[in-house]
C-alpha cells in the first residue's frame, strides 16, 4: 500500500522524493537540530537516514512523512509513525528545519500523524522519544496531552518516553460537538 497523503491546515504529510534532499541536509547539517537526532552528518550519511525513513515505509507499511507548506511547497522536516528494528516502542517522531521552528508546525504535523496511527493503523497506545535537553520536543508532546513516562538510553543516547494519549482518553478529551 503506499503511503497516503495527508493534509492539515498548513501542512501536506506526504511521501519523501528526492528534492527534498536539501531541506534534509540542512536538517541534519545544522547543529541546533542535528543535535537531537544523532549528530551532524555529511550529505551522504543523510541520504542515507532519509532512505531509511523510506525503506521503512516499504517493510513496516508505515513511517515518517516528508512535510511541506501548503503554500509555498518548502520542505519543513519530517513527522510520522516510526518502530525501526530495536527501538523502544512505536513512536510518533518529528523533526523540523531550525527555519520551521516557533511556528507550531511540530504540534500540527504530530497530532496528525498521532490521529493517522490510531485511526488506519489501529495502535492503541503511542510515544515519542525525546532528548532529554530538547526543551521544543517536549513542550510538543505536552501540548498533545503526552505525559513524561520515564528516562531510558536509546541507541546511546539518554532519552525521556512522552506517552501520548490513547485513543479513549483523546475521545474524551475531545470537545463537546467534535
Amino acid at each position: 500500500m503506499p503511503q497516503p497523503v495527508l493534509h492539515t491546515h498548513r501542512l501536506r504529510l506526504r511521501p519523501f522524493s528526492d528534492a527534498d534532499l536539501p531541506g534534509f541536509i540542512d536538517l541534519y547539517a545544522n547543529p541546533v537540530t542535528a543535535h537531537f537526532l544523532g549528530g551532524l552528518c555529511n550529505e551522504e550519511d543523510a541520504w542515507r537516514r532519509m532512505a531509511t525513513m523510506v525503506g521503512h515505509v516499504a517493510l513496516r507499511g508505515f513511517g515518517p512523512w516528508a512535510l511541506e507548506e501548503q503554500t509555498t511547497g518548502v520542505f519543513v522536516g519530517y513527522c510520522g509513525p516510526w518502530n525501526p528494528h530495536g527501538w523502544p516502542e512505536r513512536e510518533i517522531a518529528w523533526a523540523l528545519r531550525s527555519a520551521f521552528h516557533g511556528r507550531g508546525y511540530a504540534t500540527e504535523a504530530a497530532r496528525a500523524a498521532l490521529a493517522f496511527a490510531y485511526e488506519t493503523l489501529n495502535w492503541d497506545t503511542a510515544v515519542s522519544c525525546i532528548a532529554l535537553d530538547n526543551v521544543a520536543s517536549i513542550r510538543v508532546a505536552e501540548r498533545l496531552g503526552a505525559v513524561r513516562e520515564r528516562a531510558t538510553q536509546n541507541r546511546g543516547f539518554q532519552i525521556a518516553i512522552y506517552r501520548h494519549l490513547s485513543p479513549a482518553q483523546l475521545r474524551q478529551s475531545a470537545p463537546a460537538g467534535s
